[in-house]
Order: structure tokens, then C-alpha cells, then sequence
């Protein structure tokens, strides 16, 4: 957010940022073993304070930490490859978004499971605002049905296999998509546009905000001092 501490490092209600987002996933009977993507050269921030802020459940269940890359997809990349034990289902979560609660979660792992949603379950909510599409002028092109448009967030969650694929079909592809200004902002992009595959909306909550801006970090302290 542009001051000289990461956002995901920041101060939020006795702990940083990012240990929120730790202690929702590690606290889930859903998630057996986390890798943490992180700035390259922080592995001893995460190490001695993330974590430990995160719980004890957090200690157990983080595996392993990895360097990010330049953009998003690279850095989840990178952690998709430090997988090297046995899993059926991968979920993959922004650790700008603290208040991830466990009922999210387990709504997420039941529907990724469920084979009529095709190996996937992304976290996502109805839009309660009417969204304009423009052109670069910022003038309106359209108005698309506000019945139909979702705010799309994180957790998402794949079948290992499918979003393995997917990842390495974009490697293949990255200059071509480069070229033709395709940017690429989330995970099930990917597998919209490179494996073909219907995506499974799951509905997880209002709360679960994405820390941007510098005002996102009372509203979420707010929200947080309220479950208390």
C-alpha cells in the first residue's frame, strides 16, 4: 500500500496480516499441509513471527516457504511445484485476505469434491453494486445483468491435476498471451481459458475482504474486535 512495510506484514489486531489468513487455513480440518509464497528474502520474518503469531496448528501444517515471482501466477506457480507429497485438491489463498472464516472452507472442500462442479470450487459472492464495463476512456460500453456477476475472492480450489495442468499450459503459453494483452488475474482464468472447464462459484462471504487500501485495514480491524 505503498509504506515501507508489505502489506501482508502489517498490524492487524495483535497480529500480521498475513498470520490471519494462516490461522483460518491451518485451524480448517480441511487443509492438511500449507506452502507459504513469499518475498524472496523474508523467510525469517515468516519463520519467527508469522508463523508463531499464526498458532500452534500453523507450526504443524506449513510444509514448506517459497520464493514469489514477478507477477501472481508466477508466484503461485512456484507453489504448485513445491507440492512433492500426494494430494488430491489444492487451495489457493491470498494472504491479503485475513478474515477467511473455517465455514468458507469447508464449503469450498465439499464442492470442489462434488463431481458435478468438474474439480472446482472458487470462493466468490453475488455483486450488490450494478458494474459498468468501459473502454479506456473510462466511457460505458455495457451493463451486464447485476443477477449474474459475482465478486470473485479466495480461496480457490482445484483438483490438483486440473490446476497443475492449467499452470503449465500457460508457461506454454505466456508469450502468446503476453502479445495478445491478456492479463491474467486469478487462478480459475486459467482454467476457464486453458483447460476448457466450466468454474464452480461457492459462496463465501462479505467479510472476506482483500486488504488494498490503507482504510481496509480498520474496517477489517473492525470486524475482528466485533467477534471478539
Amino acid at each position: 500500500m505503498g509504506g515501507p512495510v508489505p502489506k501482508q506484514y502489517l498490524p492487524l489486531h495483535g497480529r500480521p496480516l498475513a498470520a490471519w489468513s494462516l490461522r483460518a487455513l491451518a485451524a480448517s480440518s480441511c487443509i492438511t499441509d500449507i506452502v507459504m509464497v513469499i518475498p524472496e528474502g523474508d523467510e525469517d520474518y515468516v519463520r519467527n513471527t508469522v508463523i508463531p503469531a499464526a498458532g500452534e496448528e500453523a507450526r504443524g501444517k506449513v510444509r514448506s516457504l517459497v520464493p514469489g515471482g514477478a507477477e501472481r501466477y508466477l508466484s503461485v506457480w512456484n507453489g504448485l511445484r513445491a507440492i512433492t507429497w500426494d494430494c488430491a485438491y489444492v487451495a489457493i489463498h491470498d494472504g491479503a485476505r485475513p478474515l477467511i472464516d473455517e465455514a468458507s472452507i469447508q464449503r469450498l472442500y465439499d464442492a470442489v469434491r462434488d463431481p458435478a462442479n468438474g474439480g472446482t470450487a472458487v470462493a466468490g459472492m453475488p455483486s450488490k453494486d450494478t458494474v459498468k464495463i468501459t473502454n479506456a476512456g473510462a466511457f460505458v460500453e455495457n451493463t451486464p445483468d447485476r443477477s449474474r456477476v459475482w465478486i470473485v475472492q479466495t480461496p480457490q480450489v482445484f483438483e490438483r491435476e486440473l490446476i497443475t495442468t492449467a499452470y503449465e499450459k500457460m508457461t506454454e503459453s505466456l508469450p502468446a498471451l503476453t502479445a495478445a494483452g491478456v492479463n491474467i488475474t486469478d487462478d480459475a482464468m486459467l482454467v476457464e481459458t486453458l483447460c476448457h472447464r466450466r468454474v464452480r462459484l461457492i459462496e463465501a462471504s462479505y467479510r472476506n475482504i482483500k486488504v488494498t487500501t490503507p482504510e481496509d485495514i480498520p474496517f477489517a480491524e473492525s470486524i475482528l474486535q466485533a467477534e471478539q
